[in-house]
């Protein structure tokens, strides 16, 4: 019994040291290649959907595509890297970084499976709707990453808010009100993981 109640302590206070340590499995590159991707997104919509809410099937097919394609890349990039790596230490704010972001992800699912299914005519809260949720990810795991990505929490969150009161206005599904802050945003969460954990090493 004393052995059990050890390894337990133990176990928990491993949790405890990798919620304090700072998450070092997000690289730069994946995250980069998914602002690049954000921007060639919104290039394509631009050219082959010009009236996204007559063709919304289509929009929803380009941007959760992009997005399957972006957590693809990062999730190749750190199994690939935890594969080749004898430092077992790092699967635990691995796997703790990625249960923090996935109820944001598994909620923009749903949210986005009941507003086309029950109230298409909706649809344009999604763009605004997707940035908050992804924003509230990032606040969920900022605690393992450094400081400054509080900051691409922020502006998703910033621009959420814009994006939703454009939908009002029929802006919300112009390509840009994605392409761009996912674009910037990534992109710049991407320098903040370089020049903070990539560079030094």
């Amino acid at each position: 019994m004393e052995l059990r109640d050890a390894l337990v302590q133990i176990a928990e206070i491993r949790r405890q040291m990798a919620k304090t340590d700072v998450f070092r499995g997000y690289r730069s590159a994946p995250v980069a290649l998914s602002g690049a991707l954000a921007l060639m997104a919104a290039l394509v919509q631009q050219r082959y959907i010009p009236d996204a809410a007559a063709n919304l099937s289509a929009y929803l097919t380009l941007w959760i595509g992009m997005a399957a394609v972006s957590v693809a890349a990062v999730a190749v990039e750190m199994t690939v890297r935890s594969y080749f790596t004898d430092d077992r230490a790092h699967l635990e704010p691995t796997w703790l970084a990625v249960e923090q972001f996935l109820p944001s992800v598994i909620a923009g699912l749903l949210i986005t499976v009941v507003l086309v299914r029950q109230a298409p005519e909706q649809a344009a809260l999604l763009p605004g709707l997707w940035q908050i949720l992804f924003s509230l990810g990032i606040f969920a795991s900022a605690r393992l990453l450094p400081k400054q990505i509080f900051a691409i929490a922020a502006f998703y969150l910033c621009s959420g808010i814009i994006v939703l009161v454009w939908a009002r206005a029929g802006y919300a599904l112009e390509p840009w009100c994605m392409g761009v802050p996912f674009g910037a945003g990534q992109l710049a969460a991407a320098a903040i993981l370089y020049w903070t954990l990539e560079r030094q090493r």
